[in-house]
């Protein structure tokens, strides 16, 4: 990725999806879910007897190495970050290919279709450039040396030990097109691996999950759109929750609730740059409806586009409806809010105080939620269908609310309104208290008036609503871990609800587990099951949105900024139970 989209590549050497000229723009490769007629950009080798991928050492350039009984070829790819400068073209992808021993045989398919289910382009030729344009859209590419390919059609290509073959694709969106030269373009990617390394380097971390929590950080990274700071849930939209199914949704949005929890990461991290871009973003996105906050947002800080479905689109293993826009973006969603203030007194937590007009966004959120928290609403799980009850979303109420109260403490504000959160926050934790919680199974539940457990429940610990000793709190995260856990992974809720069966295991939770028990003493339990979720992450060290037990695939959009925030949170909480001196997580405990 480039911080304005992302591409996939497979192991077998082709970028199935990539949009441009942004995460949420239609895909010119899109046959991950549109299919052959939706394009992709393929290089492979014939007589492959072994495949290793790897990135490179705190980078985001990608490295495939394919074996064949006389050659050793590497693919080495990645795109080019700083692109605003020196006349780069708006996006630079760079695949370079060589080999060791043999000369080896590579074919290359380069076949761009725009949108889904992809409409084929127009096609111009540049000497040593190849034009593919849709409109003011133009995609260029450029080899070294000229292999004079045309869309769609398959070329054999030789490939000679000291004779590598670049491929640099290049970008223009209503702008001329600029040509850089294959060197040059290499050049730029060497930089852009450079930039990564000394990125890396003011990460303060030092586990014994380095590799993990590197990776995970690298990765919430590459989803921050960087032109606004906007981060995306995924790259990706309807990689389906189960395989067939028609749970299929749009991520290529940026969620208030996922950035925060990114943004804890960052802060907890040292790399406070991308936070402070985030809470920018968020006041900017949420100018025209706060104190209310829209679900989710467009890159550029709009409400989300409406959902809506695509014919004739096959999915992916044939999982449809293939959605673009998504319809939760008016939903009530009262975690929200909990999530945004937490992420604000993680930054005065730090030592930074909130400018005069982000406090005061921040302030109108917790009057807001001084004012509805009684209302039911969609939860975090974003249920289409009657609103309710649920617990979690009144404990984020009460946490935006003890949140504010913190941050007014070091923050000019008028004593009135700071005793009206303090009697809310006192009357959520009331209502909690009597109706959220189950004697009968010693554990709260999910909604009021109801048995059944909700995973986003173990993220109790790190709240402060119960103390660690508190039979409430061990209760729920001992029937949870029950009811709703296979192994080391851990179900939103039960199968009658949408769980087991419906969708896989959803990995944020499982990470959330991992946390839950690091904070209430078992240390050894907690580690084991970290281990044993970092041991399931893709050959990248990458997580989908959800897992199958059963099986080990990955389910979902990919990857999932979730799932590597809650990552993030697990080991930092793991951590702190080993350096006392250290702030226990990104979400600490009151």
């Amino acid at each position: 990725g480039d911080g304005r989209t992302a591409a996939l590549c497979s192991s077998r050497g082709s970028i199935d999806w990539l949009c441009v000229p942004r995460f949420d723009s239609e895909p010119v490769f899109g046959r991950l879910v549109g299919g052959e007629r939706a394009g992709s950009f393929s290089v492979s080798v014939d007589g492959v007897r072994e495949t290793i991928r790897r990135y490179r050492d705190r980078s985001a350039v990608l490295e495939t190495t394919w074996r064949t009984g006389s050659s050793e070829v590497l693919l080495t790819e990645g795109m080019v970050l700083d692109v605003s400068s020196s006349l780069m073209p708006q996006l630079v992808l760079v695949r370079r290919l060589e080999t060791r021993g043999a000369p080896a045989t590579a074919r290359i398919r380069f076949d761009p279709r725009r949108g889904l289910p992809g409409d084929a382009p127009r096609v111009g030729r540049y000497p040593k450039w190849l034009l593919c344009s849709w409109g003011s859209l133009v995609l260029g590419l450029h080899t070294e040396p000229d292999l004079s390919l045309v869309p769609g059609e398959e070329k054999e290509v030789v490939v000679n030990p000291a004779s590598p073959v670049t491929f640099v694709l290049t970008l223009a969106d209503r702008e001329p097109l600029t040509f850089i030269g294959a060197e040059t373009a290499v050049r730029a990617l060497e930089s852009a691996d450079h930039w990564w390394r000394e990125w890396c380097r003011g990460v303060r971390y030092e586990g014994p999950f380095e590799g993990a929590v590197l990776r995970s950080l690298i990765t919430l990274r590459l989803l921050t759109y960087t032109p606004s700071g906007a981060p995306v849930a995924a790259p990706t939209t309807s990689l389906p929750e189960a395989i067939g199914g028609s749970s299929n949704w749009d991520y290529r949005f940026s969620w208030p609730r996922d950035a925060s929890i990114g943004l804890s990461a960052f802060l907890s991290l040292g790399r406070p740059q991308e936070a402070h871009a985030f809470i920018h973003w968020l006041l900017h996105a949420s100018r025209l409806t706060r104190p209310r906050l829209h679900v989710l947002y467009t890159l550029d800080g709009n409400p989300g586009p409406r959902e809506r479905e695509i014919p004739d689109t096959p999915g992916y293993r044939g999982s449809r409806p293939v959605r673009v826009g998504n319809a939760a973006s008016h939903q009530h969603q009262l975690d929200v809010y909990g999530w945004v203030l937490d992420a604000a007194w993680g930054m005065v937590r730090s030592g930074r105080r909130l400018h005069g007009e982000t406090w005061r966004g921040m302030s109108g959120l917790a009057d807001f939620v001084a004012e509805t928290w009684m209302r039911p609403d969609a939860s975090i799980w974003e249920v289409r269908g009657e609103e309710r009850h649920y617990v979690h979303s009144k404990l984020m109420g009460w946490l935006a609310l003890d949140r504010a109260v913190r941050i007014a403490g070091t923050h000019g504000t008028r004593r009135r309104r700071v005793e009206q959160w303090k009697a809310e926050r006192d009357a959520v934790a009331a209502d909690v208290r009597e109706r959220g919680f189950d004697p009968h199974r010693g554990s709260y539940v999910r909604s009021y008036g109801a048995a059944d457990l909700d995973a986003a429940l173990l993220l109790l610990p790190a709240l402060g609503f119960e103390e660690p000793e508190s039979p409430r709190l061990q209760g729920t995260v001992s029937a949870i871990r029950a009811e709703l856990a296979s192994g080391p992974f851990v179900y939103r809720y039960r199968p009658s609800q949408g769980g087991a069966g419906t969708e896989g295991a959803f990995l944020a939770c499982s990470f959330w587990l991992v946390d839950a028990l690091a904070r209430l003493g078992k240390e050894g339990e907690a580690g084991e099951v970290f281990e044993s979720l970092i041991a399931h992450a893709n050959d990248l060290g990458l997580f989908a949105e959800e897992m199958d037990p059963t099986t080990g695939e990955h389910l979902g959009n990919f990857p999932q900024g979730l799932t590597h925030a809650g990552l993030i949170q697990a080991a930092l909480s793991f951590q702190a139970k080993e350096d006392r001196s250290r702030p226990p997580s990104p979400m600490p405990r009151a």
